[in-house]
């Protein structure tokens, strides 16, 4: 039985279909992207000395579980006269004739294993995740000798900051941040001169009559895609959009509704109006509590601008609400940070029975023996300490998804003020201790424990 491997009528079709030069394909999640991106090479594999190459920006995008190497096994297993080996490199071969490889791109300096190489198809899968360096460079090894003329094809999700998003700065509206859509798949011309300022023109013939010379000519085209276009992905898995209308604002915008010019900004990740109510009696339903803390690291007898600790009080409810029970943010001396954290931690076990602490855990050998002589102190406490990954924003995603969902309440506190401010201003706020002690004790919340209300005494 021959296994039909085709693409979806829209945006994949289309991108299947363009003779660009380079094409670049996507614009938010869940378009179909990477099942496109090696559909690609499929129709040259019974072509003798055809070499193709699709890179991800690091190993474990390749090779882990789920990713493109195995999707590979499941497009290309099946076909006639196909075999994958994986050394000396990920690569199938079919019949003798055709080689795709696999591969990483994780510094700028990784292009360098391919020089002097001729490959006919190069291929990008999430291009804003390489830089400009390595994009160009690997266009310089885009060669061929077999008779298919070298050709480039990319993926991508949005990303203002990224490279990209003025390459393709032509097929968005920079108001809107949203693909034109009359402008998907349309070709233009662009020429790169003086290393790196990009020329573009909507002919070939006028980047000619500026005396650009015809080999550094290239046919571009970006062509949009959403969730909606693939239909296969939105029939198997229809919750895949319900988690995508879950992610704070600004993720939301890129993935599911592909905008090239949503950033974080004040405003866009919590706003006081968003919360459900300001409470004056606490719940009764409260099945987990937590502080995270944001330690400062500076004196403010050194530094008039020294960072504060702040401590963010948390619950959990059997509902699935949460509640911002008590926020602590003050400028402390050195030492005074470990006698606050010690009469917190008392002061939370009097009030509400239980309470975990979470203290942040600074990278290397220092910051594991400043963790440890935390838990000596807090002895007798439930404490933990962890290692924060990510930029402040990446963490305090999470939370701010559930925010914007209503999902919180507040008690009413002398702090409530100040508290509200720094969110609302985050992530341009000068300070954002109580937003990273927030962020902590949300994910020590939903990630690190899970207390029944029995545990409250």
């Amino acid at each position: 039985m021959n296994k039909i491997i085709r693409p979806q009528k829209g945006p994949q079709e289309k991108f299947l279909a363009t003779n660009a030069e380079i094409a670049i394909y996507g614009g938010a999640a869940g378009g179909g992207k990477t099942y496109a991106i090696l559909m690609e090479p499929l129709r040259y594999i019974n072509t003798r000395g055809y070499r193709a190459v699709i890179f991800r920006k690091n190993f474990n995008q390749i090779f882990a579980s789920g990713g493109i190497w195995d999707e590979s096994q499941e497009m290309y297993g099946d076909i006639a006269g196909s075999k994958s080996v994986q050394t000396p490199k990920f690569k199938w071969s079919f019949k003798n004739k055709a080689n795709i490889y696999f591969d990483f791109l994780g510094r700028d300096a990784d292009v360098e294993k391919w020089q002097g190489s001729q490959i006919t198809f190069i291929g990008f899968d999430e291009l804003t995740h390489f830089s400009e360096r390595q994009f160009f460079y690997m266009l310089s090894r885009n060669r061929s000798t077999c008779g298919v003329k070298p050709y480039i094809r990319a993926t991508c999700n949005p990303d203002a900051d990224s490279w990209v998003a003025k390459f393709i700065s032509w097929w968005i509206d920079q108001e809107t941040g949203y693909p034109i859509p009359e402008r998907s798949g349309k070709k233009r011309y662009m020429a790169r001169v003086d290393d790196d300022e990009v020329i573009w023109a909507d002919t070939r013939k006028e980047l000619l009559d500026r005396n650009i010379q015809p080999n550094k000519i290239k046919s571009v085209t970006f062509i949009a895609s959403t969730l909606a276009d693939n239909k296969i992905l939105m029939e198997k898995d229809p919750g895949y959009k319900a988690n995508l209308e879950s992610l704070p604002l600004v993720e939301r915008e890129r993935l599911l509704h592909g905008n090239w010019k949503i950033k974080p900004a004040a405003g866009l990740y919590f706003k006081r109006v968003q919360i459900g109510s300001i409470l004056n009696t606490m719940p009764d339903d409260i099945v987990a509590i937590a502080r995270g803390w944001d330690l400062a690291a500076t004196d403010v007898d050194e530094d008039d601008d020294a960072a504060y600790t702040s401590g963010v009080l948390m619950a959990k409810r059997s509902n699935g609400r949460y509640v911002v029970l008590d926020v602590i943010n003050q400028q402390l001396k050195a030492g005074d940070v470990r006698k606050l954290t010690r009469t917190t931690a008392a002061a939370d076990n009097a009030k509400y029975g239980y309470v975990r602490q979470r203290l942040p855990q600074d990278p290397g050998q220092a910051g594991k023996e400043q963790a440890q002589s935390y838990i000596e102190m807090l002895a007798g406490y439930d404490v933990v300490t962890k290692q924060e990954s990510g930029s402040k924003i990446t963490r305090a995603e999470p939370m701010a998804a559930q925010w914007q969902l209503g999902l919180f309440d507040v008690m009413a506190g002398p702090w409530n003020e100040e508290y509200f401010n720094q969110l609302e201003s985050f992530p341009e706020s000068k300070f954002k201790d109580m937003v990273d002690a927030s962020s902590s004790a949300f994910n020590e919340l939903t990630l690190g424990m899970a207390f029944n209300i029995d545990n409250l005494l």
